[in-house]
């Protein structure tokens, strides 16, 4: 008996490669088709290896999943299921709507979700006159976006017509089913995420976000702030272009303008976002890009960790997986894994990844208990962060996002700022042992650190005198010495490691106490 999923999309980044996942674990094949989504949908869906069908132009849900269906009737199915990527439809629900068509007990199994009351639907004939639908209303849940959740039998296929003029399709179908006396049936299921939305509204939210010359894309991302987001934080760096007639223009109540007279660089446009927040009592703050280039559908994915005191500072992660590493180049892909690792040894973060990614969030605790004035304001801000982070012993946590390239190009020149940064890194990380393990306390990994840094370049240096002499000047070597070089390569290095070793275990046991401690934080 094949089983195929069908899972119409339009801009569903955030929670489709999750849903993919789960779905295939109940049906047999999943189409996907994206509506013209101009996000990373299409990218996710073709990485996971799954049927993709494009539409060159929007035409709405209706014609989304009548292509589906289309689609999915040359597989010759016996059930399709319609699922949305919205994170409302949970895949591990799927069994729960198969079972009874299984049993042939009904042609149609539809969700409803638990606690909400049924939602009445009203139809609008041809001549414009409304009428009450003959389908049971116990079959519709309170909200659209929780509906379309559903299971059809081949018995159905033939009487549906995918109409959603005059009342969502998903409603319509059913009707389509019911009209042709076939059976309709209802079962409670529960939702894929929950319904993080009133939780963030309950919480003082500002988003920082740094603009230089951003005339074309910073409407589009202050327009695009959900509405739980309470203050907008925009810093105009000195921008040449009409940046501050745009912003000017924008009348969200929000919003609130800091202009630089002179460019100081995105870290201190950043710091002077973070005062300005911390100063107006935000309980998180976010730092989002003015290129439109950080989806803000992904903010509860952000802020829900620190919320729920999991992590103190979360931020965006392109490179866990390949399916969210879309439109990044190989040139970048490879700089950013190398200073991922020359960050993971600086900050002492050892679990984190994509450190470059500056989609962030952090609580005003945090953010108030670390020495932001003295905040790189270079593009290495981030890494800046990191390091102040652990310091104090706050957590951070890596949230999978896909890559998003839009009109903007990085004006970045690497070669620069990998020098500059990894420079920047070494005196951080020599700052970071010095304050962690002398000042504040006390771990002999300092003295392991100093002399792994001292016995591995004495190291490379005696190696490279015995290897010049030997080969090119013809000098005499003591047959010693390439035994004592390597004596000093791996006892630099095993001290190196060992160093490394107690560096985790430090980080961890710093993470886990003070995980106990957020605990008793409350959140007013």
């Amino acid at each position: 008996m094949t089983i195929v999923a069908v899972i119409p999309a339009y801009n569903e980044e955030v929670y489709l490669r999750d849903i993919i996942k789960k779905a295939r674990s109940y049906v047999d094949e999943i189409i996907v088709v994206d509506d013209c989504s101009d996000d990373a949908t299409a990218f996710i869906a073709t990485s996971m290896d799954v049927t993709l069908v494009r539409h060159d132009k929007p035409l709405g849900r209706a014609e989304a999943l009548k292509t589906g269906f289309r689609e999915a009737y040359i597989l010759k199915p016996k059930i399709i299921v319609t699922l949305y990527p919205n994170g409302c439809h949970n895949p591990d629900e799927i069994p729960k709507l198969l079972e009874p068509i299984f049993w042939l007990q009904s042609d149609v199994v539809t969700g409803e979700l638990k606690g909400h009351e049924a939602m009445p639907v009203i139809l609008i004939d041809k001549n414009g006159k409304e009428q009450q639908t003959v389908v049971e209303e116990a079959f519709y849940l309170s909200e659209s976006r929780y509906a379309g959740f559903s299971a059809f039998s081949s018995n159905t296929f033939a009487v549906l017509k995918f109409d959603g003029t005059h009342v969502p399709v998903e409603y319509s179908l059913l009707k389509d089913v019911q009209d042709a006396g076939l059976d309709v049936k209802g079962v409670e299921v529960s939702i894929f995420v929950s319904d993080e939305h009133a939780v963030l509204h309950e919480r003082k939210i500002g988003v920082v976000i740094p603009a230089y010359n951003e005339e074309k894309l910073i409407r589009i991302t202050v327009d695009g702030i959900p509405p739980y987001v309470s203050r907008i934080f925009v810093i105009n760096d000195a921008s040449t272009d009409s940046t501050a007639q745009v912003l000017e223009s924008i009348k969200d109540p929000r919003l609130h303008v800091i202009t630089h007279e002179i460019n100081q660089g995105v870290g201190a446009a950043i710091l002077h976002g973070y005062k300005r927040a911390l100063k107006e009592n935000m309980d998180l703050i976010v730092v989002m890009g003015g290129d439109n280039q950080m989806n803000p559908d992904q903010l509860p994915k952000l802020l829900m960790p620190i919320i729920q005191g999991k992590a103190d500072y979360t931020k965006g992660n392109r490179l866990l997986s390949k399916e969210f590493r879309g439109g990044m180049s190989k040139w970048r892909l490879f700089g950013n894994s190398i200073l991922t690792m020359i960050n993971k040894i600086s900050s002492g973060y050892w679990h984190i990844m994509d450190p470059q990614n500056g989609y962030t969030a952090i609580s005003r605790r945090a953010l108030s208990g670390i020495d932001i004035d003295t905040l790189f304001t270079y593009y290495g801000y981030c890494n800046d962060m990191l390091v102040k982070l652990n310091t104090f012993g706050f957590r951070t946590m890596d949230i999978t996002m896909p890559a998003r390239y839009g009109q903007e190009k990085s004006s970045i020149k690497y070669s620069k700022f990998m020098f500059r940064v990894s420079g920047m890194l070494f005196r951080k990380f020599l700052w970071r042992l010095k304050m962690k393990y002398m000042i504040l306390s006390f771990h002999p990994l300092v003295f392991f650190y100093t002399l792994g840094m001292i016995l591995v370049p004495i190291g490379l240096l005696f190696g490279a005198y015995i290897f010049a002499a030997k080969l090119f000047l013809g000098w005499p070597v003591s047959p010693n010495s390439p035994l004592l070089d390597a004596l000093l390569l791996i006892t630099g290095i095993q001290f190196t490691l060992f160093a490394m070793l107690f560096d985790m275990q430090e980080s961890d046991k710093a993470m886990q106490d003070s995980e106990t401690d957020v605990r008793g934080v409350v959140w007013n």
